[in-house]
């Protein structure tokens, strides 16, 4: 089968032909239908976030159809369309028990510690490969595995409650979710902050309040919108230091952030002014769960959570493509979400 690797951290990935993997007792091989590229999968190529082996076949945003079954699945059947939950886990440990299944103790995500679904086929666990819903395509079931996935999971982790407000730190495919869950989840103002005009005109559409930081003080906007207050929650999504501070300092008293982009870099806070003195609060978020993805399917499928204007464009599964949109993410360009469709090749 043609797929597109990653052989060399920091060098562009590769097209090769590698076998057809067969799928194991309790596995299911998936025909890749849509498979997202997020900005993680640039920082697995740059080593920003390290990656388990090479070479690997990056991609964990997957969607297709169900092409074989192992002989100890029960419920997948072929032909079946489905999306996959990225975190392969063991369902034994303290963490799997206890409902946080993202750091089990055996943890493993495709496209990061095994391969992914930049490929013609992947082989997955038959509890990984999520039923979708005939009303969503395969592109907008791709992209909902990871940029919607960790958007509801941030939020979630945030604790929005019905009739709070909420800043997004970033309008591209997790943001442009993000604004949306809010809505859905109650929050009675969303304000979305970004550079690109564009991708702040998307976020209005969605009924955000566009905040262009690029001209004018995100920070100061808020507080000056909210008269004083702050918001409630906000949720950084890009991985800056600036934008980190940002969403910290936007804070009403008991406001809750919670950081969602993947950054090596670390960012300064006034401990008493901007947490102790206004009982901030600071929540990392990791990835999110597979018990929530029958609510976040069911916001899709009722029309509450639309991606039609996030996934923007689609290619085909050639690695020249991907590299170029790679290197757009990269410089925090290009567009908002592009889904490799290995069927056009």
């Amino acid at each position: 089968m043609k797929v597109v690797q990653l052989t060399q951290i920091g060098r562009p990935l590769e097209a090769r032909e590698i076998p057809v993997p067969e799928p194991a007792d309790y596995e299911v091989l998936v025909r890749v239908e849509a498979a997202g590229i997020c900005h993680s999968d640039v920082h697995y190529r740059s080593g920003v976030s390290p990656v388990a082996q090479l070479p690997l076949i990056p991609g964990h945003e997957v969607s297709g159809m169900v092409e074989r079954v192992g002989p100890r699945v029960l419920r997948r059947r072929v032909g079946d369309r489905v999306c996959l939950h990225y975190l392969l886990t063991c369902g034994r440990c303290y963490f799997c028990r206890t409902g946080h299944e993202q750091f089990c103790s055996e943890g493993r995500m495709i496209g990061k510690h095994c391969d992914g679904g930049y490929a013609q086929y992947v082989a997955v666990p038959e509890i990984n490969a999520v039923s979708l819903p005939e009303e969503i395509s395969f592109a907008h079931g791709a992209v909902l595995m990871c940029a919607s996935a960790t958007s509801f999971h941030a939020l979630r982790k945030a604790r929005l409650k019905a009739g709070e407000t909420a800043a997004v730190f970033g309008a591209g495919g997790l943001g442009l979710s993000a604004v949306q869950l809010a809505r859905a989840m109650g929050a009675l103002e969303v304000y979305a902050v970004d550079i690109n005009p564009d991708k702040l005109k998307l976020a209005q559409g969605f009924g955000a309040v566009p905040i262009n930081a690029a001209v004018e003080d995100p920070v100061e906007i808020i507080m000056d919108l909210t008269g004083g207050r702050g918001v409630d929650v906000a949720v950084e999504l890009i991985g800056l230091p600036q934008t980190m501070q940002q969403s910290v300092r936007c804070l009403a008293v008991f406001g809750r952030t919670a950081l969602a982009g993947i950054t090596d870099k670390s960012f300064d806070l006034h401990a008493y002014t901007e947490s102790i003195g206004r009982e901030t609060e600071i929540i990392g978020v990791s990835d999110h769960l597979l018990a929530e993805m029958p609510l976040l399917l069911a916001y899709a499928r009722r029309g509450m959570l639309d991606l039609s204007p996030v996934v923007t464009r689609t290619i085909p599964l050639e690695a020249q493509a991907i590299n170029a949109v790679m290197d757009d993410l990269e410089q925090f360009k290009g567009q908002v979400r592009t889904v490799i469709v290995p069927t056009t090749c």
